[in-house]
């Protein structure tokens, strides 16, 4: 067997996040779901898949450390506990015949499809209130010929001979401890616990085939940036008539020109001008609900804030009614294009005021002048 740690492209000392990583990377390039008819890259999933599986639970990945796949203590055919790839392949993406490792043995059934991931963009105020999107996914899907069966139009798959349709047989072998028995996948059916004889031309006996779908996803009013929401049974549907997996949706909210979020409230720097903070002013101020009058009072400061309350976030379903607040802090800008006129009404005022200015800039002209003096 090759190298586990080659096999998930990562050195021997690697952390258990490193090896994570690294087998998401993996699967994501080689599942059958996104390289139909590519056996290659089918044969290369279930190797890392199987790799995964030892490296990521810290008691294997010792027993594999210290001796090797045939290392004492293992149960199956690789020493691991798996009878097959195709065990690792169902505990991953659902179904197989038992239902999963280390249970009782039941009537098999068709494995359930995996789960699908899918990234979207909204924008800043749909966060906000909500609304409805589309996404596209490539998936698989029932066939259409065989209704998902995976048998030929007119035929039907038959109860599987060898394992009487539960999926799973027995499998006896001697080691240095004594006799092993263990409960594998059917290699007749593959676990499904039915056979084809005459398999559907248009899925090729799969019972699914690969197209690309839209799915209308409803956005709560109130998301984040990096929330996902699940859609449940819209991942691929499982071979011959499996249920299908999940959806799950990564939201990527698009920022806004003005407002920032801090959980649940909105927060905007609005620039007043010298005049209007040291007289006061009342001006029209655009929220994302409507336009509201916003008071700057007399005396204004940098940092000064008002508060729009119940018109920030909306709170997300189950977490509470109402809305977060708009908080506007307010920052001074002082002018620097007056002209002759403004400037000699400035140190007016400065020196009605008793305070202090530098004299006025002589100009270039002046400049000229004072340095051949």
């Amino acid at each position: 067997m090759a190298d586990l740690y080659e096999v998930l492209e990562v050195d021997r000392s690697a952390s258990p996040d490193e090896i994570k990583r690294a087998y998401r990377r993996l699967a994501r390039e080689l599942h059958p779901d996104a390289n139909p008819g590519d056996a290659a890259a089918e044969a290369r999933f279930k190797d890392v898949s199987a790799a995964y599986e030892v490296l990521s639970d810290p008691e294997k990945r010792d027993r594999y450390d210290r001796y090797g796949s045939a290392g004492p203590g293992g149960a199956g055919a690789d020493g691991f506990g798996f009878g097959s790839v195709q065990d690792i392949f169902d505990a991953f993406f659902g179904g197989g015949a038992g239902g999963g490792f280390g249970q009782a043995a039941g009537r098999a059934g068709p494995p359930r499809g995996s789960d699908l991931e899918v990234r979207l963009d909204v924008d800043f105020e749909q966060a906000v209130f909500g609304g409805e999107a589309s996404v596209s996914v490539r998936t698989a899907v029932a066939c259409e010929s065989c209704g998902g069966s995976g048998a030929a139009p007119g035929t039907q798959p038959v109860t599987c001979t060898n394992c009487g349709g539960l999926g799973q047989v027995r499998q006896v072998r001697q080691s240095f401890l004594g006799q092993m028995v263990s409960q594998v996948i059917c290699p007749a059916c593959d676990g499904t616990g039915e056979t084809i004889a005459d398999p559907c031309s248009a899925c090729s006996g799969e019972g699914r085939v690969v197209e690309n779908v839209d799915y209308d996803v409803r956005i709560p009013a109130g998301i984040d940036d990096g929330s996902t929401l699940r859609l449940t049974g819209r991942g691929a549907v499982g071979p011959r008539g499996g249920r299908a997996g999940d959806l799950y949706v990564h939201v990527r909210v698009e920022p806004h020109p003005r407002f920032e979020r801090h959980g649940i409230d909105l927060h905007e720097v609005l620039d007043v001008p010298l005049t209007q903070a040291t007289l006061g002013a009342r001006i029209d101020y655009e929220t994302l609900d409507d336009t509201e009058e916003l008071e700057i009072p007399a005396g204004t400061q940098t940092g000064d804030t008002i508060r729009f309350r119940g018109q920030g976030v909306p709170r997300l379903e189950g977490r509470g009614r109402g809305r977060g607040d708009l908080i506007v802090t307010l920052r001074v800008v002082t002018p620097d294009d007056l002209d002759d006129e403004q400037e000699a009404l400035l140190r007016q005022l400065a020196e009605l005021r008793g305070e202090p200015v530098a004299d006025p800039d002589p100009g270039l002209l002046g400049r000229i002048k004072s340095a051949f003096r």
